[in-house]
């Protein structure tokens, strides 16, 4: 309990039941600065992340005789209060809690007393906050790395169960050759694994401990970071405390990877999108991951697909919105860097929710490979073939593709079968003509990472790695 009757003590709870700045000033501040500055409606997120610094600063403090043994386990056992009260919602916040600091320090000194106003010794809120959110951020990270591999799973099951079922390949959206549902697939499925790696070389630059940095000069206190960085698990120190408390290229940077992992996302859900279209007819949705219509009974909506899509356009937004925000910004800390922690917490929660649903979604889907293979039966989607069988007879690639080319345009302008005149042609003929039977085409596709089954089962062993 607090003695009361200490004025010392009783002073400095006072101090403590304002903001934390407030000793500086006669007045309170104003209403509108408060709406604007106070950030706990926001970073109450980061109470775990708070007290788990917290813990390791009071640690630490002890060891180097800051804090008496004592002392730091009285904290260290408020401190489990105040988790245990925030996770479970019952701690009431007060007009003066401005922010997770604010409050977690509050109430250690309501329940640790003089021993709890120590806590803040040799630490600013500018190498807290940088702390929190480098803890923060790391989980983030971990967690979603964990989620794309989720999804990959789901990529190389379907893609198995694919077999050799081909459908058309498309540049420009318009046909051109065709290639197995299980390249198709893999595609997206190494998008993501790029993902994964710069999500994990991003990783490496969150986990760099700022405490000890202070407000942005460091400490005349013997604190020791290396032990602080050390109990939190970081893998380094920082370097210069102006730059570990002004740094915020590691939110920049995972946003930046999590916008490009949401792009991913966004095409494959609009080619998912185009796919379930009756003028496609590729792909047909479970229906608990589909919409239907207000109005119109027969409508059987790919919400989920869209809205992983619209979700890249928000991505985008915020990774530009912070941008701006630290393009102008001075050598150290300006509150301005409050509007880090919004954009993070939205690209994270939109990037772990689209990966969740486009999973399901895709996952729960059934392949209309007979469809497929139907719109993969175009003559003309042989003709690179045509031509490349030419080049191996000794024709020069651009003599074959004119000749090909003029056959294509043969059969179009004449209304003939291209098969017809490709066997009938004396430089192709009847063992060329087979080539432009429905299937010939993709099964040719032999070379490293190609769209041919047998290359595609190769792959399949990579990727499966």
């Amino acid at each position: 309990m607090v003695d009361e009757s200490d004025p010392a003590v009783a002073g400095r709870e006072g101090q403590a039941r304002g903001h934390l700045w407030q000793a500086r000033f006669a007045d309170g501040p104003a209403e509108t600065l408060r709406a604007l500055s106070d950030s706990l409606v926001f970073d109450i997120r980061l109470f775990r992340e708070d007290i788990a610094g917290s813990r390791a600063h009071v640690t630490m403090l002890a060891s180097v005789g800051l804090l008496t043994p004592a002392e730091r386990d009285k904290i260290v056992k408020a401190l489990d209060r105040v988790e245990k009260e925030i996770d479970s919602g019952i701690l009431e916040f007060i007009d003066s809690d401005e922010d997770i600091h604010t409050v977690v320090e509050r109430r250690v000194i309501e329940i640790a007393g003089a021993a709890g106003a120590k806590l803040h010794a040799g630490r600013s809120r500018n190498d807290q906050i940088v702390a929190d959110m480098r803890l923060w951020t790391r989980g983030a990270i971990d967690d979603i790395i964990g989620l794309i591999r989720g999804l990959q799973r789901t990529v190389l099951s379907k893609a198995e169960a694919a077999g050799e079922a081909y459908l058309p390949g498309y540049t420009h959206m318009q046909q051109a050759q065709p290639v197995t549902l299980a390249h198709h697939l893999l595609a997206h499925g190494w998008a993501l694994q790029r993902d994964i790696e710069r999500l994990a070389d991003a990783r490496s630059r969150v986990d760099v401990s700022p405490l000890g940095a202070g407000a942005l000069a460091g400490s005349s206190l013997p604190l020791d970071p290396e032990m602080t960085a050390d109990l939190l698990g970081f893998g380094a120190v920082f370097e210069n405390s102006l730059d570990a408390v002004s740094d915020r290229d590691f939110v920049a940077e995972t946003l930046f990877v999590l916008t490009l992992l949401g792009v991913h996302l966004s095409r494959i859900g609009e080619e998912l999108v185009i796919w379930s279209t009756s003028e496609f007819g590729f792909v047909e949705f479970d229906d608990s991951f589909v919409t239907g219509s207000s109005m119109m009974p027969q409508k059987k909506n790919p919400d989920v697909a869209e809205l992983v899509r619209g979700k890249s356009g928000r991505l985008i937004g915020n990774l530009a919105g912070l941008l701006a925000t630290l393009k102008g910004l001075p050598l150290a800390y300006n509150k301005d860097l409050q509007e880090d922690k919004e954009p993070l917490f939205d690209t994270v929660d939109n990037a772990r929710l689209s990966l969740l649903a486009l999973d399901g979604l895709l996952a729960s889907c059934r392949f209309l490979t007979k469809r497929m293979a139907e719109a993969a039966a175009s003559p003309e989607a042989a003709a690179t073939d045509l031509a490349e069988w030419l080049v191996e007879q000794g024709m020069p690639f651009r003599e074959a593709h004119a000749l090909v080319a003029e056959a294509v345009r043969r059969s179009i302008d004449e209304n003939v079968p291209l098969v017809d005149l490709v066997e009938s042609d004396p430089q192709l003929g009847p063992v060329a003509a087979a080539l432009v039977e429905p299937g010939m085409s993709v099964s040719r596709r032999s070379t490293r990472g190609g769209a041919g089954p047998a290359a595609v089962r190769d792959q399949i062993e990579r990727f499966r790695v």
